[in-house]
């Protein structure tokens, strides 16, 4: 494997289990945690939030104190935001962030929306009823419940069977009129009206938001490539390299095998002071950025071992074990309350350390 470093660094790139150690001390899970988890959040420009507590785990996980608590009172502050910013998949967005990219990549979900329209028998004034209903129960810091928020809808006179329950949530939430905000008092989190929880922090013209995509990526998710950036963002390769223009000189370049990787500058020497911890063993839970970060995966899964990560392709990933930069196993929870002990699949005989480490670890799991 060849490798050309950055200038600005001179660190020799040699194998693909350096661009894993890379990439956990870009993604912040080693070296010093992020103070407070909105920093975490803004740092990756989006976690994927499908599965609401592994999302909180990601974030905390990234931040210097490690407390899910942070990461749930951000939330209910307003500071992060859970949202469907692109790809038409649930994450979370630092609340600053999330105009801009349903602005400028989560409109890109909307595109052949009439199809799903002609399934679901709905059609524009049915989707806009359903606008003036949630505007009316929402207006003035109203919080609703999924399912208070659908009875409404129902109440009226918008049918909500089927698929187009979620649909009507999802086009509302996407089209600008609804997030998700703080959580009730049996942690389900509440439906709250963007434009009031949010406000107007901050929007961006098309160019700026590519450029600001393409800097945030890269900087919290690299080495990644071009193609990386298209998966993750669900855009167009052509969006991706007009955004990268913009910033490429604030980025490090390392080729490896033909392929152009980007990255931050400073991620070598963020490496360099937390290699021992990179080198170690994590446990991350299920749709975390190490894995769900990229359209390429084979820089940290092995490719005779991805289908472990997502069995049967049915799109729900599965917790990992990482070590020395590579996910070497996968883990989910076995038992309840004190029997509660991680259930440990290896792709391969494990390091007898490697082994020993994880109940500790899976034990400290915010």
């Amino acid at each position: 494997m060849e490798s050309v470093a950055p200038a600005c660094h001179g660190v020799h790139v040699t194998t693909l289990q350096e661009i894993g150690l890379l990439r956990l001390a870009a993604l912040g899970l080693a070296g010093p945690g992020a103070p407070a988890a909105v920093e975490a959040v803004r740092r990756l420009g989006a976690v994927q939030a499908q599965d609401f507590p592994g999302a909180l785990t990601s974030v905390a996980l990234r931040t210097a104190a490690r407390l899910r608590a942070d990461v749930e009172a951000a939330l209910d502050a307003g500071d992060v935001v859970r949202s469907w910013p692109m790809r038409g998949t649930l994450h979370l967005v630092a609340a600053d962030d999330l105009r801009w990219f349903l602005d400028t990549v989560g409109v890109r979900a909307l595109t052949g929306i009439g199809k799903r329209w002609e399934y679901l028998e709905l059609d524009e004034a049915q989707a806009e009823r359903s606008r003036e209903v949630v505007l009316g129960a929402l207006a003035g810091g109203g919080r609703a419940t999924r399912a208070e928020l659908l009875a409404a809808i129902a109440e009226g006179g918008v049918a909500v069977t089927g698929q187009r329950d979620y649909h009507l949530l999802w086009y509302l939430s996407q089209t600008g009129t609804l997030c998700l905000g703080p959580t009730d008092g049996a942690g389900e989190q509440l439906f709250v009206l963007l434009d009031e929880w949010v406000g107007n922090r901050r929007r961006l013209d098309r160019d700026e938001a590519l450029a600001e995509l393409a800097l945030r990526f890269f900087s919290g998710h690299g080495p990644a490539t071009v193609a990386d950036l298209v998966r993750w963002a669900g855009c167009t390769a052509r969006d991706v390299r007009a955004g990268l223009a913009e910033v490429r000189d604030r980025l490090a370049v390392l080729t490896v095998d033909g392929a152009e990787y980007l990255m931050d500058p400073g991620t070598p020497d963020r490496l360099s002071t937390a290699r021992a911890e990179a080198e170690g063993v994590f446990l991350l839970p299920g749709f975390d950025e190490f894995v769900l970060g990229y359209g390429d995966r084979t820089a940290v899964v092995p490719a005779e071992f991805a289908d472990r990560l997502v069995p049967g392709r049915n799109g729900m990933f599965r917790a990992t074990v990482v070590h020395r930069g590579q996910v070497v196993a996968v883990w989910r929870w076995h038992g309840r309350g004190t029997k509660r002990a991680p259930a440990v699949e290896p792709f391969t005989e494990l390091p007898p350390d490697v082994a020993a480490a994880i109940p500790s670890l899976a034990a400290a799991l915010p």
